[in-house]
């Protein structure tokens, strides 16, 4: 029970850096990115980031509807991503909450910031001043529409996790299987436990 206790804490610490670090990377890119550019390719730039954590939703989702089995016999198979997939979904917890919390979640705030520097962008264009009631107006508008893509898009992100789920992890296996073969990038450890039922 400690043991378990202690692997809990050790990953909660581990993936709360990581969350520091990522959403920093996160930020510091959009800012720069959107300083450089108008309104409407913001908003391009927020979509975008609205669509990163869509997917990463509808990953982690997969991780856990996934079955391991599957993949046992294209392993068993040579098929190149068969053990990466397998892998993902031994850890789909540790998984789904990297996709789904820690990336999902940093898209999220990330888009949120976004879209305030994209409507202060427009309401320059439109010759309104900081803090009128058309830069207000904007701003709910603007935040209402990712808000709502956002949720409607992971909406429609878990339909498809959970009917796809063994496809959407093996193409994610081929991609880890690509960056370990090609890179030389050792993601995954060939000591892994099985999944339990």
């Amino acid at each position: 029970m400690k043991t378990v206790w202690k692997k809990s804490i050790n990953w909660s610490l581990f993936i709360a850096v990581i969350t520091l670090v990522l959403a920093a990377i996160f930020s510091i890119v959009s800012t720069a990115v959107l300083s450089g550019v108008g309104w409407a390719i913001g908003m391009l730039i927020v979509l975008f980031i609205v669509l990163i954590g869509v997917v990463f939703d509808m990953v982690g989702v997969a991780a856990t509807a996934a079955e391991e089995k599957p993949f046992h016999a294209m392993a068993a198979k040579k098929v190149p991503g068969a053990y990466q997939s397998m892998v993902i979904t031994r850890n789909a917890d540790k998984v789904a909450n990297f996709c789904a919390d820690v990336i999902g979640d940093i898209s999220g705030v990330v888009s949120g910031a976004a879209t305030s520097a994209v409507v202060i962008q427009l309401a320059v264009v439109l010759g309104s001043q900081d803090g009128s009631t058309l830069q207000a107006v904007l701003n709910v508008v603007f935040t209402a529409i990712v808000a709502s893509l956002t949720v409607g898009g992971k909406a429609l992100g878990k339909t498809f996790a959970i009917q796809f789920s063994t496809n959407i992890i093996f193409q994610v296996g081929k991609f880890f299987y690509v960056m370990e073969t090609k890179f030389k990038l050792r993601i995954f450890s060939k000591k892994q436990k099985k999944k339990k039922a």
